[in-house]
């Protein structure tokens, strides 16, 4: 009988959960298969998508809750204020950084440019706040991050679920030892610190190697980025975001809104809110407002900075990555 990729990909699944269960017997490490909402999770996957109970069982059985990514995802760097949050990630490490991992992925990045749209600085730019450009991609086993959210973390615990289950998928597809990656305290991976379910969607392969490796290859985790942000959106060529002037009250009713732009440049004005760079009156962007250490700044962000906010919903965030890519293409020079 012929084998297929799927085939060939389960039958490596099972094989390395069954190496892997031995390995955590034999150092007598035990597990939450007994639990029984794993048990229950375990029973609802087997069943939707034909995975081995057997084998999910035997992995379970080695998974390790572990308090530290409770007491880590309790403080997120996003609970900052942006004078502070912008020092984290604005330095002249990152920057430099940047520059030399352009100049050694340039081909790469200009393929991605050409096929996604998206421009170099932006594509890099994340990959440097993500993990310093694939230095610090996390270390812990996926498999105890996520299951430790998923059964300890009532608060997210449904979300963190669906991505457990996105990851014993993946692994099968893929052909990957679910014992094996490492990734963040939240179960973010590689490179570009997709979560299971963007990895499944948004994961590219640019070299033509059939794989999709974000954790060794920066060409694809550059391929994956560049189609994260061309799926959701991203405008080639247009802008992000400018700085703004406010005067009066109007403008408190537009703060806390959702950073999807939903109000015409010609209705910001009438609300005491002018940009510094003009723009036409039917653009349309939503206001920010952001505490650097002298008081607060205004900020009107348009569509694609919207985009940005899709890899992390933190208005934070995604001022970061643009600043970031900013610096990136002035001291480029392009």
């Amino acid at each position: 009988m012929r084998l297929t990729k799927r085939s060939a990909s389960f039958r490596i699944f099972v094989l390395a959960i069954a190496l892997s269960g031995l390995s955590a017997s034999a150092s007598g490490q035990e597990g939450i298969a007994d639990r029984p909402e794993v048990r229950a999770f375990i029973r609802e996957i087997s069943g939707k998508h034909r995975l081995s109970g057997e084998a999910l069982n035997r992995l379970f059985r080695q998974v390790v809750i572990q308090d530290k990514i409770l007491e880590a995802i309790a403080r997120p760097a996003e609970a900052k204020p942006w004078h502070a949050y912008r020092k984290i990630f604005l330095t002249e490490a990152r920057i430099q950084g940047g520059l030399t991992f352009w100049d050694r992925n340039g081909a790469a990045l200009s393929k991605a440019r050409i096929r996604f749209g998206v421009p170099p600085e932006m594509i890099v730019a994340i990959l440097g706040i993500e993990t310093g450009y694939g230095q610090n991609t996390g270390n812990y086993r996926v498999v105890d991050a996520l299951s430790t959210l998923a059964f300890d973390y009532p608060k997210r615990a449904e979300f963190f679920r669906h991505e457990l289950e996105d990851f014993l998928l993946l692994c099968r597809e893929e052909g990957i030892d679910p014992a094996l990656p490492k990734g963040s305290y939240a179960g973010a991976m590689g490179m570009p610190q997709f979560m299971p379910s963007s990895y499944r969607h948004y994961a590219a392969d640019l070299d033509g190697d059939q794989r999709r490796d974000i954790w060794g290859n920066p060409a694809d985790a550059i391929a994956s980025v560049a189609n994260y942000f061309s799926v959701h959106g991203w405008q080639s060529g247009e802008p992000v975001a400018f700085p703004a002037s406010v005067r009066g009250d109007g403008f408190f009713r537009l703060l806390g809104n959702d950073l999807k732009p939903s109000h015409r440049i010609v209705e910001l004005r009438k609300l005491g809110v002018e940009a510094r760079t003009p723009l036409p009156d039917q653009t349309r962007a939503t206001l920010l407002e952001l505490g650097e250490e002298e008081g607060p700044a205004y900020w009107l962000a348009l569509h694609n900075f919207y985009v940005i906010s899709r890899y992390n919903h933190s208005p934070l965030y995604a001022m970061a990555a643009y600043q970031l890519s900013r610096e990136l293409l002035a001291r480029r020079g392009t």
